[in-house]
This record gives structure tokens, sequence and C-alpha cells, in this order.
């Protein structure tokens, strides 16, 4: 296709081509961050694998940009770009389960509310994310964890299979036979490596959990925070749990005189038997007084989307993470300075727990490698008025220096924003050299490298 038009791309494609001369451009070069107001050259809504491939192939061939948008999430917006080509999978959200075998196999645009309502039908569920609204090949090319990671695994360890175009516009099914080293890139080493086009999943039984936030008074987050780096080392692996800072939203359940105050946070997630939930969560419960509490009863899917509502499309993000094998003392000092200034209704910070089954895998078994971290911790600030933007960015770049010290040098790439490159190599640790070879062998010419970019290795 060297040398062709975007007309030619449109004969080459069912989906449509979208460019800046088109009625519709405007929303089609949105994504979830409003932060990335880019525009491309074209966006293709790709219809099938078919339509993946001639895109890849016609910005391989032009030596233009591409962007791989799944369900949109980037932190850092990488599923659009400038002058580029898009190639857009949110209209793929196929998912079919096979309750026989406990699988499911979902296309690139499902979301992980779109997975968890076809699989609840039939009280199955993997590792999904924080909130419903994520994409599920972001999430799990990533690594991804969740409410179900402590048992379950991470949502790579979760992967059989995926289908993936590479660079060189091929189709190829990756597993633990099939393309064996692509698979293991896949299972936490980004969109580095091609487009998946369908995801296989290991599902497991989870039907009603009990879980929900309970929000705490700030002078009892230090016992808070104490409590949980011990609690959490022994806690049943049916239990998630994590703490955070968080401005009071205008919800029911919280005393109307404390909404838009800045309150200590812990949402829980029991997936054991619910008669149980009770005496696991009692040692939290006892622990300090409660402003508020919403934990009880729940399907599975509504803790998953139950925080929705404060992070909509549009608004503008700027993130960053960490790995931790302990939650030091400095640490704790570092959260309780910078925490309670949370600047917005929607920023926060949460420290999730990865210990558990995710570190019963070894770290040179999948390209995610921080297997020994118990904790992962991610800033976040969210806003709407680009006036903002310096200040909030501001907040989460002087609460991540504060607690960096306390820290692994590597985190999470699904927390990583676009200035973190440079830490890529730090992510990744002594995985890094095969990543690069991996790479090397499926994109030497790096046209995957709107992410967190792996460079193929030297030939």
């Amino acid at each position: 296709m060297a040398g062709h038009t975007v007309d030619d791309l449109r004969e080459r494609t069912r989906g449509d081509v979208v460019t800046p001369q088109d009625r519709g451009y405007d929303e089609a070069r949105k994504v979830y961050n409003a932060t990335a107001d880019r525009r491309p050259a074209a966006v293709v809504r790709c219809a099938n694998a078919g339509d993946v491939m001639a895109t890849v192939n016609y910005a391989r061939e032009m030596g233009l940009d591409l962007a791989v948008r799944g369900g949109g999430h980037s932190a850092p917006g990488y599923g659009t770009c400038d002058d580029g080509v898009v190639a857009d999978l949110s209209g793929l959200r196929g998912v079919r389960v096979d309750p026989a075998t406990r699988t499911a196999r979902a296309e690139p645009g499902a979301t992980w509310g779109d997975l968890n309502a076809a699989t609840h039908a039939f009280g199955l569920a993997t590792t999904g994310g924080i909130v419903s609204t994520t994409g599920i090949a972001g999430l799990t090319l990533g690594g991804g964890f969740g409410y179900l990671c402590r048992t379950m695994g991470l949502t790579c360890d979760n992967l059989l299979s995926a289908d993936v175009v590479t660079a060189d516009g091929r189709f190829l099914t990756a597993d633990a036979d099939r393309n064996a080293d692509l698979f293991w890139a896949l299972r936490g080493g980004g969109g580095n490596f091609g487009v998946v086009t369908s995801f296989e999943y290991r599902l497991s039984p989870v039907d009603q959990v009990v879980a929900g936030p309970m929000l705490f008074e700030l002078e009892h987050m230090e016992n808070i925070l104490k409590f949980y780096r011990e609690f959490v080392q022994d806690a049943p692996e049916q239990l998630f749990l994590f703490p955070g800072f968080q401005t009071a939203p205008p919800l029911p359940f919280i005393p109307e005189d404390r909404h838009g105050d800045v309150l200590g946070i812990v949402v829980v997630c029991w997936s054991g038997p619910v008669e149980e939930a009770d005496r696991v969560l009692r040692p939290l419960r006892d622990l300090a007084p409660r402003v508020a509490e919403a934990v009880g009863p729940m399907p599975y899917p509504a803790i998953n989307s139950a925080f929705d509502p404060l992070l909509p499309p549009g608004l503008r993000e700027y993130w960053k993470g960490s790995f931790a094998t302990e939650l030091t003392d400095a640490a704790i000092a570092a959260h309780l300075e910078h925490g309670p200034q949370v600047p917005t209704l929607s920023s926060t910070m949460h420290i999730y727990p990865v210990n558990g089954a995710p570190q019963r895998v070894a770290p040179e078994a999948t390209a995610y490698s921080y297997r020994e971290a118990t904790f992962s911790t991610v800033i976040l600030a969210v806003w709407d008025d680009p006036a903002g933007d310096a200040a909030q960015t501001a907040w989460v770049r002087d609460y991540y220096a504060a607690v960096a010290p306390h820290s692994e040098p590597g985190g999470y790439i699904n927390f990583m924003g676009e200035d973190d490159q440079g830490r890529v190599e730090d992510n990744y640790r002594g995985n890094y050299a095969r990543l690069a070879a991996v790479k090397r062998q499926y994109d030497p010419g790096n046209l995957f490298h709107l992410n967190q970019n792996i460079k193929p290795a030297a030939a």
C-alpha cells in the first residue's frame, strides 16, 4: 500500500475511516483522558481483524505513527496521536462464555463491564480492574490487578491465548504452545508487540461478594495504614482491600454535612463465603469509628462498577505509580502529609495489595516482573479545567517524589504517565532484555511505540 491514499484504506476496510474533513471527526478522536487532545490523520473504526491488518499495513508502509485504542482508558492517552493513524477497536466488544470449560473469549474493545455482564450470568469471573469502564485489553496487557487478584492472580495470569496482528500485518495466535515467546511478552509487556484482536480467559466461580467503602476521619489514618500493612500479609486471599484518601461525594450513605470533606477510605471486597464476611472484616471495623460505611452483599459486577461515576470520560487526568515491598513508617508519613491534600472529588491515592496468588508466579514466568511486591500505589489527579493543569500535576509529582524513596524503582505500567518513559527498564527489571529481544523479532521497526515503550534489541 506504499504511496496509497486514505481512500485506498477505505476500500480495504469494512469499518468507517474518519478524517479531519469528515463529520464526527472530533468525536472520533476523543479518548478518556481529555489532556490527550490530538488530531490524527485518520481514525479507523475497525470492524474485524481484517480491518486491523489493513490499518497496521497502511501505517507501516506510509511511515505514520500508529495508535491503538481499545477501551480508551490509557492514562497518558496513548489511544490517539497527532498526524498518524488510530486503530479504534472500541466497536469490537463481543464476549462469548463457555461455562463448561469456564473460559471466555472477548474482543479488544470490550470493557470489564461488558465481560462481567457476560460471565456473571454463569456465576463466573476473572480478575478485572477497579472500575468497570476500563478496557480489558490495556489492563490485561499491562498485567492487571483488581478485586479478585489476591485469590485468582493477575489478569494476565488468567489469559489462556490471544490472537495478535503483528507489525508486518500477520495474524498469529499466541498461547503456551504457539508463539510462546510472544505469549510470554503479552502478559505484562503492554501494547509493544502487536494488536490483540481476541483474548481468551480462564474463569473462576464468583457470584455474590461482600464489598464497599468505609470512610474514616483523617486522624485515624496513621493507625489504619499501619494496621493495613500488617493485616494484609496474612489476610485470607479472598479478601481484597485498599486504603486511600477521598473527598466525600454527595451520596446518601454519607452524612450530608460531611459531603466535600477529605476523609480516609478503605474499600473492601470479600469473595469468600458471605456468612464469613463479618468475622473477616471485624478487625478493621474495630480499629476506628467510621464516618460512613456502605459494605454489604452484592453481585460482583456491582463493586466493579461502584466507582464509575467518579471517573467519567472527558476529564483531565495525570497519574503516577510505584511498587513497594514494604509500607514503611517513612512511607506512611509521606502519605499522611500529601494524601489529605487530595485536590478534587475524583482525585485520589490508593494502595492496592498485590500479594497472595500473584506472588506464586515466578518473576520470569511472564513479562510482569514485580512478583515479590506487596503493594502497588497509584496517585491520580482528575480535574476539568485546563487552567488547573499545573496545580493538579504538581500535587501528583510532589506526592510521588515523597513516596519514591520508600518504593521500588519500577511501577505498574498502567499507572505510568507519558513522562515516565525513563522508568521502562525499571518497570521490567530482569525481564527487559528478553522483552527487547521479542520486540526485535515481532516489531523490529518499533511501529508500536505509542506506549510505555520497549525498544527493539540491537541486531
